[in-house]
């Protein structure tokens, strides 16, 4: 696959142009965009990017992140703290995302999306109000494994980072997790399903496939 390298501030502004002409496949009126990637690969971090293009060009967005997702830490740490399978198949609340995301925003829906429901610090209910996203809106979920959900997303971005890169940019203490994308790359292969495909194997140059 052949990537061009770009800016940061292009790709932003590359991918909301991009944005601005997409029809959602399932003819509501609120595109859905995925901005997968492990933690150290930042997805949040192009996803507020976007937002702030699409933001100057007068089209509205929000931004969820699925750490605003999580189960509950007595669920989601039932087998422990480094439980690779629990991490893979049981730390994100994927019928909360359903439901509170994507289900708003399906033909017919009210487009009333909750950002999040859970702090991952204090493992409390964030108790935030509800945002209204008015038709034509685009919703930007970034987070890990995303695409192996089945989520009806419009448009997926990939943010891939090689094994060294990843092993290297993951802090000491998350390295059991590694297993977990190992999996997600033999198991849904990101890198080819996605639409676009950003490689961060440096992050001072990213590259892409755009």
């Amino acid at each position: 696959m052949r990537l061009e390298a770009i800016t940061w501030d292009r790709l932003g502004d590359r991918l909301a142009e991009r944005l601005l002409d997409l029809e959602p496949t399932d003819g509501g009126p609120w595109p859905r965009i995925a901005f997968d990637g492990a933690p150290a690969a930042r997805p949040g971090d192009l996803a507020e990017r976007v937002h702030e293009a699409l933001r100057m060009r007068g089209r509205p967005s929000l931004v969820v992140g699925t750490e605003g997702f999580l189960r509950p830490a007595s669920l989601r740490l039932e087998h422990g703290h480094q439980d690779v399978d629990a991490y893979y198949d049981g730390w994100f609340d994927t019928g909360a995302l359903w439901r509170e995301v994507f289900g708003p925003l399906e033909p017919g829906g009210d487009g009333r999306v909750l950002p999040d429901l859970l702090d991952p610090v204090t493992d409390r209910a964030t108790r935030s109000p509800y945002v209204q996203l008015p038709p034509g809106g685009l919703l930007l979920l970034h987070g890990p494994l995303l695409l192996r959900h089945w989520f009806p997303f419009d448009l997926t971005v990939h943010l891939f980072l090689s094994p060294g890169a990843l092993r290297r940019r993951t802090p000491e203490p998350e390295h059991w997790t590694l297993p977990a994308f190992e999996r997600y790359e033999h198991e849904t292969d990101p890198a080819g399903t996605a639409d676009l495909l950003v490689r961060l194997d440096d992050p001072r140059r990213p590259a892409w496939n755009g």
